[in-house]
């Protein structure tokens, strides 16, 4: 385990480390788009992210490469090499699209060269578990396809859900920890090296996006773009198809006793089927709802618009911050649900806890505009926003009461909702030369807040 932690601590310091250095690159290169009409950041923001997160990748294969117990997964498993030269095929694919906005048809294209990638150095699921079948072993043809479809399908929804800031780290790090968990279990529980590979793709993962995630947070100073997400992805579906296809169910000895306990032994061998879909469960059901909303209208599925999960958190009244929260919130529910159903599923009170949480889950969608407030006596040990903050009179300009219509920011928009806060006019106020807005645009000179 202590292995495990170096690597993950040189993993997020490396990428945390570059992430400063590629943002400066990336204002430079041009890499900052203008805002388009389904964006939900106010002014033009550097992304390639993806670079940072990348060199990450590189050092913590590289630190595991000569670790006294990782090492040996790099001997007896050519997967960490299949990984690095499939993300280096993604990674290239995701800097051009930041830079120059390729088509959509060839990035998907893309994406399965990357696959493809992998599944010729031996990064493929080889047989599947079946419920009251057994484990079915695949042709070579039906291989490929298998895990070339759970690549495409895990990138483009991580690649979906990448809509606010810090929204896409922080889902992906919360279910890369539910499947280190598993897949080191697996490893350790049963013996079985084979999940060796899985559980060094997981922590270096939990990595990327821990050493990402501070610089992206709201409001986010770099975006991750495509480089990033395409790249977390591709990394969350490796670990998937490790577990999944190359462990072999027969050696974990389950089908000792009766009937009944053979079923529940055998749950662990089944979660590998269920755990990817639960990882990317929320950007899955955002990838189809998407897909359906946008053919029912006569749209390409691939034609952009305001409809995702994290837009309508936004238009119902939920904080940037809140929603991004709430989005974690059910992501940490079903991917440490299904780790804790695979560990016992004859217990009730795991599916007790699950619901109970799924209906705080529900109160917290219900109260979009609910702001705690801090007693006087602890506002000095909390965030500002949790004070009870006084009003600030501007000269020239009518007071508006301290606790009246929301509380709104030094830009006068509502830190609650979004939009323009009582007192305060719907444009936005010029920010004055050489002074950084709020993801930081202005860095490079002079320039004013986009309106």
């Amino acid at each position: 385990m202590r292995e495990y932690l170096l690597t993950l601590c040189i993993t997020a310091a490396v990428t945390y480390l570059l992430t400063g250095p590629v943002r400066k690159f990336a204002i430079v290169a041009g890499a900052m788009p203008e805002i388009r009409a389904r964006d939900v950041h106010r002014e033009p923001t550097p992304r390639l992210g993806g670079i940072a997160m990348f060199f990450g990748l590189c050092a913590g294969l590289l630190v595991a490469d000569h670790l006294t117990n990782l090492s040996e997964v790099f001997e007896t498993s050519n997967e960490p090499r299949a990984l690095l030269s499939g993300a280096a095929v993604i990674w290239l694919i995701g800097v051009l699209d930041d830079k120059f906005e390729i088509d959509a048809l060839i990035k998907l294209g893309g994406q399965m060269i990357a696959a493809g990638v992998m599944v010729v150095q031996g990064l493929t699921i080889l047989w599947i578990p079946l419920p009251g079948v057994g484990t079915v072993a695949l042709t070579q043809w039906q291989s490929t396809l298998l895990t070339v479809a759970l690549v495409v399908i895990t990138i483009n929804a991580v690649n979906f859900v990448d809509g606010l800031d810090g929204l896409a780290a922080g889902m992906v790090c919360i279910a890369a920890a539910a499947f280190f968990m598993y897949a080191y279990r697996i490893w350790y529980g049963y013996n079985i090296e084979a999940a060796a590979p899985a559980t060094l793709f997981a922590v270096i993962l939990m990595g990327m996006c821990l050493g990402f995630l501070p610089h992206n947070m709201h409001p986010a100073r770099i975006f991750m773009g495509d480089s990033g997400s395409m790249l977390i992805g591709l990394v969350l579906a490796a670990g998937a198809i490790s577990v999944t296809g190359q462990v072999d169910p027969d050696l974990m000895n389950l089908f000792s006793g009766s009937e009944r306990n053979s079923v529940h032994q055998m749950v662990p061998v089944y979660i590998p089927l269920v755990m990817p879909l639960t990882i990317i469960a929320i950007p899955a059901a955002d990838l189809i709802l998407a897909i359906v909303r946008r053919t029912w209208r006569g749209q390409s599925p691939f034609a952009a618009d305001r409809g995702h999960l994290h837009h309508r958190l936004l238009e119902i009244g939920h904080s940037h911050s809140r929603a991004v929260l709430i989005m974690y919130f059910f992501s940490a529910l079903i991917a440490f649900g299904a780790l804790a159903y695979s560990v016992n599923a004859a217990s009730m009170w795991i599916v007790l806890s699950v619901v109970i949480l799924s209906a705080a889950g529900l109160v917290l969608l219900l109260l979009p505009r609910f702001t705690p407030r801090a007693p006087r006596w602890a506002e000095h040990f909390v965030p500002p926003r949790y004070r009870r903050r006084k009003a600030v009179v501007a000269e020239g300009e009518p007071q508006v009461a301290a606790d009246g219509g929301g509380d709104a920011d030094d830009s006068g928009v509502s830190s609650e909702s979004g939009e323009p806060g009582e007192g305060t006019t719907g444009d936005r106020v010029p920010v004055a030369a050489g002074v950084s807005g709020v993801n930081g645009a202005t860095a490079v000179g002079p320039r004013s807040r986009t309106r």
